[in-house]
């Protein structure tokens, strides 16, 4: 649910979203959203993420104090709970997205 629905917002403000459900190509993308309480990917993916160049904003419930360590601990570039990251979405894409400029 998560993922349609981020691509639905990406693709609303002119971007182009992809999906990626297993691992990190060579190419660099400008931004990965990562979902730090998946145990399949989550934060497993930030170091290749990180060295492909892209910027990755990580998301966890507001409770999980723990995934945003790990998060930080990462090196993502940007932490935010999963209310945020909804409600707060086309601002926080917009503020991301200037940090590469």
């Amino acid at each position: 649910m998560w993922s349609s629905r981020l691509q639905m917002s990406v693709k609303a403000m002119g971007h182009e979203a992809i999906l990626r459900t297993d691992t990190v190509t060579d190419a660099a993308d400008e931004c990965a959203i990562v979902n730090l309480g998946s145990t399949r990917l989550g934060v497993n993916l930030v170091p290749a993420l990180k060295a492909n160049g892209t910027t990755v904003v990580a998301h966890a419930g507001h409770k999980e104090k723990d995934l945003h360590e790990l998060g930080r601990n990462a090196g993502c570039d940007v932490l935010v709970t999963n209310s945020e990251l909804t409600h707060k979405f086309p601002q926080l894409i917009d503020s991301v997205l200037g940090l590469r400029k």
